[in-house]
């Protein structure tokens, strides 16, 4: 017995040692490859950088023994004709600096084993016992006295007349109407809207409904289907919206009415704001009299005052001129302090000039030893650096990457891939196996006009009337009749009467099957 899909022996799983070879052939060849692509020659005006392939040493792979020859690279550095003539020069100029700085090592013993005390024959320091000089000048003469009162100027007027009594109520304008409508905001009326319309609403909704319901069952749609389900969603939402209409259509009836109580109850606080309006008026109008009253009386009081602050202002004056005078005095005897205190100064920086001229001279004597002193030490110092080796540099070489294939991991993914295809080909031919055994009892209703959601899974081959092998359908399937829509695997009748008549029965017009014969059939043709 044979299926569509037969799946025969597993893959067979790839050889470690040959892919680990595999694989150390591919590094190293890259490897190789990458050598030999980032030695680069170098050739530049000043000089030229060469690789050459100079030996090779052996790689023996411990996983298979596979031995690789490895080349060996030398870097040779050229300098060109002129280049090398200059690095000659150079080379023959750091020699001479570098005997020269022998040399003159040598002398350095005898020169520092020379007695050097520069403090002895320096010039002395400056003595800070000349920087005297007489105390400065802290006090001058007495200015007189500051004068510190005035003759009174009278008393101010911090009174006047009344006025009179300001006005600060009045009449009331009416009470102010805080509300309107009845207390529910007019929600009874907007419920009988509501229950009229729906009482429109209602039985053409469930006409509808039941019209969806009966179409569906024409056109074959299960109830719980997916087809089902789609097309009550539809009519849910447009109910939906009809039902939503008819709240909205109520509300707006529920405003209508709350705008006409809002809109007489406005009319009636305009009225009782106009009341209120008049009466503040009569008030504003007493008042303006008492406050013009009021500013005649502060106008007497103002003059009476300014001409208290206008005595006040003159004998101020006086005693501001006095004290001008007394500040004058202070002023001149605090000049003659100053210009004694100036001559004093001056006599300290002459003073503190020649202790600094002493000491700059000193200082400038003992730089001059130090000098003398060093300049062998430095001139050596300055020969030896010079005398140092240079070597001539190049520019980095470009380094290019070949990227390695990954061999291991392709032939164990491949397998992997083979492995999955076995898997589910033997999966396959289980299922088919399977629904064509399960078929039990001496005889079963298999026509394919009581089947529903049919789809083929495979084939297998069995025996006909002649002997001969031919290929049975086998196919997934649910009973039209049954409400669960439970699956099923196994041939159709009319398939099976193409192969062996006498294993198919008609029975109240529906086709029937003998499975144990049909089995029969099939194992034959294995």
């Amino acid at each position: 017995m044979c299926f569509d899909s037969c799946s025969g022996d597993p893959p067979t799983p790839p050889d470690p040692r040959l892919t680990a070879g595999l694989q150390t052939a591919t590094n190293v060849n890259t490897a190789l490859a990458g050598a030999f692509l980032n030695n680069m020659n170098q050739v530049t005006p000043t000089g030229s950088l060469t690789y050459d392939v100079t030996g090779s040493h052996s790689f023996t792979d411990p996983s298979d023994g596979q031995v690789y020859q490895i080349p060996s690279f030398t870097q040779t550095q050229s300098l060109t004709p002129a280049e090398q003539n200059i690095q000659n020069l150079n080379a023959t100029a750091r020699t001479n600096l570098g005997q020269l700085a022998a040399d003159q090592s040598g002398r350095l013993g005898t020169i520092l084993g020379q007695n050097f005390d520069p403090l002895a024959q320096a010039p002395a320091a400056g003595n800070t016992g000349m920087l005297n000089t007489p105390d400065p000048s802290t006090t001058f003469g007495a200015a007189g006295q500051q004068q510190h009162t005035f003759a009174d100027a009278g008393a101010q007027q911090t009174g006047f007349a009344n006025a009179g009594a300001q006005q600060t109520g009045f009449g009331p304008a009416g009470e102010i109407t805080r509300s309107y409508g009845p207390a529910d905001n007019f929600s009874a009326d907007r419920a009988r809207v509501e229950e009229a319309l729906y009482g429109r609403l209602n039985p053409q909704l469930t006409r509808e409904r039941q019209n969806i319901e009966q179409r569906l069952a024409d056109q074959g749609i299960r109830y719980g289907s997916e087809a089902y389900r789609a097309a009550m969603d539809d009519y849910n939402r447009q109910a939906n919206d009809l039902r939503l209409g008819v709240t909205q259509t109520a509300g707006t009836e529920q405003a209508r009415m709350m705008d006409m109580a809002a809109r007489r109850a406005g009319f009636e606080n305009a009225a009782q704001q106009q009341a209120y309006e008049q009466a503040l008026g009569r008030g504003t109008f007493a008042n303006a009299a008492q406050a013009q009253l009021y500013q005649q009386a502060l106008g007497r009081g103002t003059f009476a005052n300014t001409a208290q602050a206008q005595a006040v202002q003159e004998a101020l004056a006086r005693g501001t001129f006095a004290n001008a005078a007394q500040q004058q005095d202070v002023a001149q005897a605090a000049t003659r302090g100053q210009f004694a205190n100036a001559a004093l100064a001056q006599q300290f920086a002459q003073q503190q000039a020649r202790l600094n001229a002493q000491n700059a001279a000193r200082s400038q004597y003992l730089t001059e030893q130090y000098a003398a002193r060093g300049r062998p030490i430095n001139e050596i110092t300055a020969l030896m650096s010079g005398s140092q080796v240079s070597q001539p540099s190049f520019g980095g070489t470009p380094t290019n990457q070949i990227p390695t294939t990954d061999i291991a991991s392709l032939i164990n993914q491949n397998f992997g891939q083979n492995l999955d295809i076995f898997r589910q080909q033997s999966t396959n031919q289980n299922a088919l196996l399977g629904g064509v055994l399960g078929l039990g009892g001496n005889i079963i209703r298999s026509d394919r006009r009581a089947k529903d959601d049919v789809v083929r899974m495979g084939s297998v081959f069995a025996a006909g009337d002649d002997g001969e092998r031919e290929r049975l359908p086998i196919y997934e399937y649910s009973y039209r009749d049954d409400p669960a829509s439970t699956r099923h695997v196994g041939p159709m009748a009319q398939d099976v009467e193409k192969i062996d008549r006498g294993a198919v029965h008609d029975i109240g017009g529906v086709k029937h099957i003998e499975p144990h014969r049909v089995m029969g059939a099939i194992l034959r043709a294995a």
